[in-house]
């Protein structure tokens, strides 16, 4: 038999057990994000251990703090595997990609409005009598550049059995290796380098000697915008994506990673209350 006191116990421990299982968190299903990236520093790239790095690493961070129910999986793709991986569905969205670079062609793709500009320039080793008029005879020079990115000067072709056709070319895994090239005076294999401005700045402010050692164009061989490209199919479009990305862009903190790797919103980019 139970004693009054015993029934009091045993009724407050009751509803103290309900109360404090009123209070614990509900346990909610994560949505995965599968994100395809491919080298393209300071926007993006994957470190050793699998983890993006540049702009891209610090936003998928700040998403996921911001969102719980949200988590992302990085696929770690190339230039020219990219489009491969993504026909292949190992990837559903690829954040920071400018569409004109082979997606606008693509029925099953969402795309977001521009998220981040950049632009890039001719570099050169500088040299008693060459001044920026050497850059107007491109074809004519050995040009270095990365295997599977898009340049204007070619006319956006990637195919490297085309472009070896038209024109003396060299091919590269990294804006790093190519500097390195035209650093070394080997005008048989590279004489001038195309370089994206962020880079660029992001190498001058490590390697200040460079800037009386390299002959940089005044004209871009191209501006771009970047999107963000989306299975239609996927979990989630590209204006989805967008709208995780509202908080960040409504409180500053994505103008402020932007800025933190030397890179630039597009001019028309809302900001505040103007948020998507």
């Amino acid at each position: 038999m139970f004693g009054p006191v015993s029934f009091v116990r045993n009724s407050l421990t009751a509803l103290f057990a309900g109360i404090m299982l009123a209070w614990s968190p509900i346990s909610v299903a994560e949505t995965e994000i599968t994100v395809g990236v491919y080298h393209f520093p300071p926007v993006a790239s994957v470190g050793p251990d699998g983890k993006p790095t540049g702009l891209l690493g610090d936003l998928l961070e700040e998403l996921e703090q911001t969102h719980e129910d949200i988590s992302f999986r990085v696929v770690h793709t190339s230039p020219k595997r990219r489009f491969l991986d993504f026909d292949a569905k190992l990837y559903d969205v690829m954040i920071f990609e400018c569409p004109d670079w082979g997606w606008r062609d693509k029925k099953e793709v969402s795309i977001s409005r521009p998220i981040l500009a950049e632009e890039d320039f001719y570099v050169a080793l500088r040299k008693p009598g060459r001044d920026l008029s050497f850059f107007d005879g491109l074809p004519n020079h050995s040009i270095v550049v990365i295997s599977g990115y898009h340049y204007g000067f070619a006319g956006y072709e990637t195919d490297s059995s085309v472009l070896e056709q038209k024109f003396r070319i060299e091919f590269s895994d990294s804006h790093s290796r190519n500097l390195k090239l035209i650093k070394a005076d080997r005008p048989s294999v590279a004489e001038v380098a195309v370089i994206s401005r962020s880079y660029l700045q992001m190498h001058l402010a490590k390697h200040p000697e460079d800037r009386d050692t390299l002959l940089i164009s005044d004209k871009p061989d191209q501006r771009y915008q970047f999107g963000i490209i989306a299975r239609k199919d996927g979990t989630a479009s590209a204006d989805e994506i967008l709208k995780l990305l509202s908080p960040l862009i409504k409180n500053g903190r994505y103008q402020r990673l932007v800025e933190k790797w030397g890179l630039r919103l597009p001019a028309d980019f809302p900001t505040g209350a103007e948020a998507p």
